[in-house]
This record gives structure tokens, C-alpha cells and sequence, in this order.
């Protein structure tokens, strides 16, 4: 007889792991036992040596499909002489942490039982098992249990206790596990529209309203009443896993012209929820890799281009593309197969607020938006919207890693990482001291670091309202208690007047730690583009591109078009756009307008402005500011470029959300023609050894193609071909001077699909190795993950 005890970590807690383990040693015929603790699962087993054997093996090749193991370590002991195998009752363990499990979408094996009206949870909204349902939103505490659970409020029935107890059932521990006669249900409530006084009182807490109708209780009375609502035109509010959906039939132009409305959200698109894949099928291009993200336990928006018209062209008004999801609860997947037609699944929300959690607070602020509610009594503890992926191509070269290995090719780019996949961290190749790296201004997440582990948040939001602050520190409180982090370092951005920066400057005083370590926006761009990858810190120094709208520069200027040299340790600025004037600074993203007119003016004078484009008096205006220097700072940012070329073209002069004029540039673009791949000229000057694009060739070629009557979509398209142009000539540049050859792509810009495919295909071509993100977005969302690797280096 043999005997080991076995510990294993990663998500290994909440996957089904304990039952996997005792029916694999059932099936072995050895004897011990199983236990979670607060780092993970500890295991002993005795018996013949070769079923011993196979078993360690099996745990890393059978282990359940949710887990993940991270290590493994097997000791042998004394044998116990234990009767048989057992799971025993959980241990809390001090200063220990474990890997847990994001939320999962409804496997097929619960979606079958969920609609068979033979199974006793038939339509019922809450069903789960080990491999699926409610994970992170609904933990308070480790090890993840159910009484650590807001499912603590919900005893279990005799009959779900009889699944809970038997390890070869599939709800075998798991903690959500609920029937019709146990748990949570669902009601529905309907109020009255209301007016602007009310909703302000309502805002302040001084005014409650009450149904128009009593509460529909029966969840199947509730799901009826949501349903003829959605096909009445309606907007339902709808609970579901990280919060509230705001919903609306996708097919009815009206209603989501009223939900823009309600929403103030004129213009950015909506995404919408199908029932089965052959719905997104219908409405969308699905390749084989969509369809695979699509059906995934992870169940992610797609972005997918547009097939047909029948959703309305105001759920993504002038765009080719939509943004799809799948179901993830089984009160999502009732509700469409019912409404049998696409629903607008939009945050529920006002523009730029975090998205409501409980049903108090989705009452009080979604009071203005939506007809009725559809709510269910299991808490959300943790704030969750819903992950945006789209479909990239890209097959990297390079063995700078860790390993030694080349990492899979990357084919799916985050936009927006949340639900479904954060908390799972990104695994370093060396181990960081415990720190706060609290990320951006807009789009922002933060990054706690312990050990290998870099838990960047889920998406947050744009950190300029109270309401999203609020959100940040119970979401970073979270983390800090679950993960058992105690950050000994904070890193926020160069800019002095952030709400992160001054986050981070009283997070420090309070806790006692030095004052916050700065690292520079688009460096930490290019450090997370190399830890997204498993770049060793060993590895060659790379070229870094850093292209986005805008970041606080060294010289205070606003950067945004920039080219590094170096390594986590360090990334010198060697080339960058020219700077140019910015009319109103930040404030000018909102007007296009008045960047073209600013870069005009600069690069070409009053002369070259095109006849009837831009309201005389206003641009004088403009004109003026720049001469004089009135609140127009320099800046290189790439993305002000793509706003001056979308507002010269006239696609989009006034923005009402982020980065709308370079979407809307990029979706034009994808439908011109060329016959070659000519682009427009710029210049490269060597200043200081810096090297400087000039932009004045290139408008003095566009504005000649504007008076050629070139169509708008063909000249949208060669300024695409020429910033991919632009990203190559100045890596060759570099490479010429210093013999780098492996290029890592970051920054907002990097998300425009087209211009990633021109760009790809280019520099593989001129012998670059590439590096795109993998697991965190290219945007400001996986900008928390390069503070915290740069500065660590940084620093030591």
C-alpha cells in the first residue's frame, strides 16, 4: 500500500471538483478523503501504488471542464489505514487564498431539464449544477460554501439537500442549488411613466412610487406579463447575474428609439440577446471561432458583421456590425425563447453610471427607464456587466516567453472584460510583491497583485461621477477580502488630477504606505501588452505602439501616437506623431469639428479649409484659439487624428460617446474600394534622435481627393491602409537603429478590426514579430495590469 497527500490550487472550488475527486478514487478503489480550504483542495489517498499513480494523473486530464488547476504538489505519507473515501467539512485557513471561479452561463444539461416538462425544476429561472450558474457575483467569503453565499438565505429542500449529499449527483455541493419549492423566485412590477420632478425627488430619496398594478408573484405569471410588455414595445428592467439588463424588443424601431431616449444614449450602439445560436445565425455572420465564444460557458457579447435587416437599424445606428450574446441564465433563456424575437439586452443604467445590482436601487434609478421589472430575491453581491469580445486572427511567431513556447494564436479581443471571465487572474511569469495598481480615468478596472497573480477587476466604468467611485471601492474592497490582499505598494497614473490619481494618493495616507509609484499611461499600455502575453522579464527589449486618444505625457503634453523602445524595467520614447494644437482639450472629443479645423489651420493655414464643410464663424472662432494659444494643448494622439479625418469627411462632426468619430470612420472605411494599396504621404524627421511624423502631406492629399469627389468610403479607407503604413515605416525606422524586430500593439486604436487587418499582415510581412493582448482589453480596461508590472520593475 501507497499513500500521498495531495494539495491542489487554482479554481478548484465551486467546479465540481471534491465529487470529481471522490468518484475518480471510488472508481480507483482508494481509500482517504477530500477536503477545500481557503488556498484550495488538500487530498489524501491510500492504496495499490498503479491506481495511485493514475489517479494524480487524472486529476490534471478528467478534471471537471470549469477548473483550472494552477499547481499540484504530491507528498508521500504513512498510510492511515482509512475504511473509505470521504469529502470532508471545509477548513478556514488564516492569510490563505484561493483562484475562484467566474460566473458560468447554463450548461446543456441544465437547459435540457429546464425546458422537459417531466423535470421538476421545468421553466424554473434559478437552475444550476457544479458546472454551471451564479459563482463570484454571490460570494461574500472563503471557502466558497453555502452559507458563504447570498444563497445562505435559501434552505435547501429535502429533495435538493438528497443532490446536494450524493457525490455522483451533479449538484453534488453546489452551492446554488434551488427548486421551485427552496428558491429564489421571481416577480414582476409595473409603474406608472413619470416626469422630471419626479425623478429628481426619486434620485434624492424622497420620492417612492408604487405599482400601477399588484405585484405578479407566479414566475410564470411574471414571465407572461414580461413577455406581452416586450412585444408591446416596452422596456423591461430585468435582474440578472452582475445586475440589471434594460430590455426591449431589437425588432421595433420605436422602442429602441425610446429606450435612446430614456437612456440619454443617442447613438452608441445597443447589444442584443438571441435565443439559440441559429437566431445569431440569422442576423449575423457567425464563423466556426464566434459561434465557439458564442456557446462558451462564458457567453460573451460577439461582435459579429450584420447579415440581415431584421433588427432594427437603430440598435446600431450606421453600423455593419452588432454586438450579440447567447442567454446566460436560465431566466434569460425562458424569456427568449417565449418573446421568440431578438430583445436589446443593454445595461441597465444611465449613460456613464454603473450598472444598477439590487432591486431597491434598480427601482430608484431605472424608475425613469423602464415600463416594469422583472426582479428575483437572490442577492447580487458583486456589480458585474457583461464581457464585449470580438473575433481577431493572429498567429504569433515569437518564443520570448517564459516557457519557451509559443501561446495559442489570438483570436479573441477583449473590448470589455467582466462577467464570465474576471476574476480568473492573469497568470505572471514572475511573482510581484502585493500591490494596488488602480488603473485609468476612463474605461477603468484595477490590478491587486499576489504572487503570480494579477487580478485585473472587472470592467468598472469611466471613474467621473460618484456613483462609479462607490462602485470601485466596494469592487476593490471585494477583491482585497476574497483574494487576502494587502497591498504594501500603490501605482496610479502620471496625470496629477485624476480621481484614480487622487484615489491612490488617499489610499496611501490612510493605510500608511509611501506615496503612490506613477507610471505614464502609455507605458503601461506596452508592460500590459508583454504580461498579457507571459513575456519574460528576461526577454529582449520590443518595440512598443502605443496608439489611443489620449494619455498625460511626460512633458504634460497629451500623447496618444507613440512608439517605445525597452521592457518592463523601462520604455523609451523614440517616436511619436507631431504635436498639434487641441481646441478646448479633452473637451474638443465631443466636436471633431474643431480638430479638423485646429489641425487644418496648423498643418495647412486658413486657405485650405473645404467650402461649406464647417460654419465659418465657428471655425474663425477655432482659428483664433489657435493662434492666440488659448486652452489648446499639444497633443500626438492617434485617435484625435481619426476624429479630425471622420469630421473632415463629414461622418461624424459632433460626438455623443467615446471614440464615436473613429468607429464611425472605421465602419464607412469597411465599405470602400481600392484598386491598390496606395496610401497618403506623410514625413518622418529625426529630431533629437526622436523620430517625428508630419502630418501636412497627408491632409494636403486627402483634402485633394475631397475635391475630386472621391467617394467618402474609398478615401476612409486609404487613410486606414495609411496609419497601417504609418505603425510599419516607423518600426522599420527603429529596427534600422536598433535591431528590434518584435512589435507589441496596444491602446484603444488597436480595437479598430480594420485597421488591425491591414496592419497584421504588413508588419508579419516586413519581418516584425507581433504581440496583441490576449486576456485584457487593448483599451484603458488592461491598463491597471501595466501599471502593476512596469512599476514593479520600475522599482526594483
Amino acid at each position: 500500500m501507497i499513500a500521498y497527500r495531495i494539495t491542489v490550487s487554482g479554481v478548484v472550488q465551486g467546479v465540481g471538483f471534491r465529487p470529481f475527486v471522490y468518484n475518480l478514487a471510488t472508481r480507483m478503489a482508494l481509500k482517504g478523503w477530500v477536503l477545500n480550504h481557503s488556498s484550495g483542495v488538500t487530498i489524501e489517498i491510500e492504496g495499490a501504488a498503479e491506481e495511485a499513480a493514475q489517479f494524480i494523473v487524472a486529476l490534471r486530464e478528467e478534471a471537471p471542464p470549469l477548473a483550472h488547476i494552477t499547481t499540484l504538489t504530491v507528498q508521500p505519507i504513512a498510510p492511515n489505514g482509512y475504511d473509505g473515501f470521504e469529502i470532508r467539512h471545509s477548513e478556514q485557513q488564516a492569510g490563505q487564498y484561493l483562484l475562484l471561479s467566474p460566473d458560468v452561463a447554463t450548461c446543456p444539461d441544465c437547459l435540457r431539464e429546464l425546458f422537459d416538462p417531466r423535470d421538476r425544476r421545468y421553466r424554473y429561472p434559478f437552475i444550476n449544477c457544479t458546472n454551471c450558474g451564479p459563482r463570484f457575483t454571490i460570494i461574500d467569503d472563503i471557502p466558497y460554501d453555502r452559507p458563504n453565499t447570498t444563497m445562505r438565505d435559501f434552505p435547501l429542500c429535502d429533495a435538493c439537500r438528497a443532490e446536494y449529499e450524493d457525490p455522483t449527483n451533479r449538484r453534488f455541493h453546489a452551492q446554488p442549488n434551488a427548486c421551485p419549492a427552496c428558491g429564489p423566485h421571481v416577480w414582476l412590477e409595473e409603474y406608472e411613466r413619470i416626469g422630471a420632478l419626479a425623478r429628481r425627488r426619486m434620485a434624492k430619496g424622497e420620492l417612492r412610487m408604487t405599482p400601477d398594478e399588484p405585484q405578479i408573484t407566479s414566475h410564470e405569471a411574471a414571465l407572461q406579463r414580461a413577455k406581452d410588455l416586450l412585444l408591446d414595445g416596452k422596456i423591461v428592467a430585468i435582474k440578472g447575474l452582475g445586475g440589471f439588463h434594460l430590455a426591449c424588443d431589437a425588432t421595433n424601431a420605436d422602442a429602441v428609439q425610446i429606450l435612446r431616449k430614456r437612456k440619454h444614449r443617442p447613438h452608441k450602439p445597443f447589444a442584443i440577446m438571441v435565443a439559440r445560436l441559429d437566431d445569431a445565425r440569422a442576423i449575423g455572420e457567425v464563423t466556426p471561432e464566434a459561434a465557439a465564444v458564442l456557446t462558451s460557458p462564458q457567453a460573451p457579447i460577439v461582435l459579429l458583421d450584420r447579415r440581415s435587416q431584421l433588427v432594427a437599424e437603430a440598435v446600431a445606428p450606421g453600423h455593419h456590425t452588432l454586438g450579440v450574446m447567447l442567454p446566460s441564465t436560465p431566466l434569460h433563456h425562458i424569456l427568449l425563447r417565449d418573446v421568440g424575437r431578438p430583445l436589446v439586452m443593454t445595461s441597465g443604467n444611465l449613460s456613464e453610471e454603473p450598472i444598477a445590482m439590487d432591486n431597491a436601487e434598480a427601482l430608484r434609478r431605472l424608475m425613469p427607464l423602464a415600463d416594469a421589472f422583472l426582479l428575483h430575491n437572490r442577492d447580487i453581491h458583486a456589480r458585474y456587466d457583461d464581457s464585449v469580445v470580438q473575433i481577431v486572427n493572429h498567429e504569433p511567431r515569437i518564443t520570448h516567453y517564459e516557457t519557451g513556447t509559443r501561446p495559442p494564436a489570438a483570436s479573441l479581443q477583449f473590448l470589455r472584460r467582466a462577467r464570465g471571465y474576471a476574476p480568473f487572474p492573469i497568470q505572471l511569469p514572475f511573482v510581484l510583491p502585493q500591490l494596488l495598481a488602480v488603473g485609468p480615468l476612463l474605461k477603468n478596472t484595477f490590478t491587486l497583485t499576489r504572487d503570480a497573480n494579477a487580478f485585473v477587476s472587472q470592467h468598472i466604468g469611466d471613474m467621473e461621477n460618484l456613483e462609479t467611485l462607490e462602485h470601485y471601492e466596494a469592487a476593490l474592497a471585494t477583491y482585497q477580502r476574497l483574494f487576502r490582499i494587502t497591498p504594501e505598494i500603490v501605482v496610479c497614473d502620471l496625470h496629477p488630477d485624476y480621481m484614480t490619481t487622487r484615489f491612490a494618493e488617499q489610499y496611501a495616507r490612510e493605510h500608511g504606505l509611501p506615496a503612490p509609484q506613477r507610471v505614464q499611461h502609455h507605458r503601461a499600455h506596452i508592460a500590459a501588452c508583454l504580461a498579457d502575453n507571459g513575456y519574460s522579464r528576461a526577454g529582449a527589449p520590443v518595440i512598443g505602439v502605443a496608439l489611443d486618444g489620449t494619455g498625460y505625457g511626460d512633458d504634460g503634453a497629451i500623447w496618444g501616437g507613440e512608439w517605445f523602445i525597452g521592457t518592463y524595467a523601462g520604455l523609451e520614447r523614440i517616436a511619436h506623431l507631431e504635436y498639434l494644437p487641441l481646441p478646448g482639450g479633452d473637451a474638443a472629443t465631443r466636436n471633431p469639428w474643431r480638430i479638423a479645423v485646429a489641425y487644418l489651420h496648423t498643418l495647412l493655414g486658413p486657405a485650405s479649409f473645404p467650402p461649406g464643410l464647417f460654419c465659418p464663424a465657428d471655425a474663425l472662432i477655432v482659428r483664433q484659439q489657435v493662434t492666440h494659444g488659448l486652452n489648446t494643448p499639444p497633443t500626438s494622439s492617434m485617435g484625435r487624428l481619426f476624429d479630425a479625418v471622420s469630421a473632415l469627411l463629414n461622418v461624424c462632426q459632433v460626438a455623443t460617446y467615446e471614440a464615436q468619430a473613429a468607429i464611425e470612420l472605421e465602419q464607412i472605411a469597411s465599405t470602400g474600394r481600392q484598386a491598390d494599396n496606395s496610401f497618403y504621404p506623410f514625413d518622418i524627421d529625426n529630431v533629437g534622435g526622436v523620430q517625428v511624423v508630419r502630418l501636412a502631406a497627408l491632409f494636403d492629399a486627402l483634402l485633394g481627393d475631397i475635391e475630386r469627389s472621391v467617394p467618402v468610403p474609398d478615401i476612409a479607407l486609404r487613410f486606414h491602409v495609411t496609419v497601417a503604413q504609418m505603425i510599419v515605416a516607423v518600426c522599420s525606422r527603429i529596427r534600422a537603429a536598433t535591431g528590434l524586430t518584435t512589435v507589441a500593439l496596444s491602446g484603444g486604436v488597436f480595437q479598430n478590426r480594420l485597421l488591425l487587418r491591414l496592419s497584421l499582415p504588413l508588419l508579419n510581412a516586413g519581418g516584425f514579430d507581433v504581440l496583441l493582448h490576449r486576456c485584457v482589453p487593448c483599451n484603458d480596461g488592461g491598463v491597471s495590469l501595466g501599471q502593476a508590472v512596469y512599476q514593479n520593475h520600475m522599482g526594483g
